[in-house]
């Protein structure tokens, strides 16, 4: 897959396109934006002592990658010898990750209003789903990569660093709204924020919801609206409505486009950047860089 593939959607359409595959008799699925290409396996260089779901590194152009066999991490089983598996090679928070799969179907494109969040539906896989979307009869999972990577690798969101933030007593009048599916990420963000002394904050586990509750108060309070919401966090894969299509909204509305809006999101990475710039957003974060974030809401909001 060409990395032009990956950025054919124009920004804020609250459509993306989805790359099908299979692990096992499960049906998967995972956004372009996070894929570089796919590939035929080739042979895997074990690593001492690394996660079970780890088979080991390869080398792709000059840069060595970990291979995390899917089936493994959620702990399926494969229905296909290695050698007529694919790579998926994948790029989410900063790093690049390579997923093997049983088999690799097609591109479909789809609007965030058809994924539903993780329900009973999810087939035991609640806690690594992070959308459902019924396509032709089909149930088809999204997962939560980054949670999975997350929590193989070890590597994540490291609120130690903000030990030694500078205290301002004037970030516990601002009120923040933070749009993020993940719950593992919801806590993070009240934990690190409140840390910082932000301790108004409204959790919204889509854009669809944070949106209702941000035009409510331009319709109730017009401008005086900023007295009771001063920042816009927002992911940009959510169901029902993702953080572009949120952002833009919010932008071209007369009343609304005056609130600061930062995107936290895996995808910021240098070829999607002007995604978000597209849609008017004030600044863009990659995940996991809390400190980062930090600084930008302390710069829009103080």
């Amino acid at each position: 897959m060409s990395q032009a593939q990956s950025i054919l959607l124009e920004s804020g359409t609250n459509e993306l396109e989805i790359v099908t595959y299979t692990v096992g008799e499960n049906l998967f699925s995972i956004n372009v934006m996070k894929v570089r290409e796919i590939i035929n396996p080739f042979p895997v260089t074990t690593v001492p002592e690394s996660h079970h779901a780890v088979e080991g590194v390869v080398q792709v152009r000059g840069e060595i990658l970990p291979v995390i066999n899917l089936a493994t991490a959620l702990n399926l089983k494969s229905i296909k010898p290695l050698d007529q598996t694919k790579f998926i090679i994948s790029e989410l928070n900063q790093m690049k990750v390579i997923f093997r799969v049983d088999e690799v179907h097609r591109i479909q494109r789809i609007s965030w209003e058809q994924i539903d969040e993780p329900a009973s539906l999810s087939m035991g896989l609640e806690e690594t789903t992070s959308g459902i979307v019924k396509l032709d009869g089909k149930i088809i999972l999204l997962l939560d990569y980054e949670k999975i990577v997350c929590e193989i690798s070890g590597t994540g969101y490291d609120n130690k660093s903000l030990a030694g933030l500078e205290q301002k007593t004037d970030r516990a009048e601002k009120v923040i709204y933070i749009a993020e599916d993940s719950a593992m990420l919801r806590q993070i963000l009240e934990e690190t924020l409140s840390s910082a002394g932000y301790t108004k904050m409204n959790f919204f586990s889509n854009g669809a919801e944070a949106l209702a509750q941000i035009e409510k108060l331009a319709k109730e309070q017009d401008e005086k609206m900023f007295e009771h919401i001063h920042l816009l966090i927002t992911d940009i894969e959510m169901p029902k409505m993702d953080g572009h299509h949120l952002t833009k909204v919010i932008k071209d509305s007369e009343v609304m486009k005056q609130l600061p809006v930062i995107i936290f999101s895996s995808l910021i990475t240098n070829e999607l950047f002007h995604k978000g710039e597209a849609v008017g957003a004030n600044a863009q974060v990659s995940k996991p860089d809390i400190q980062e974030l930090i600084g930008l809401v302390d710069k829009l909001v103080l």
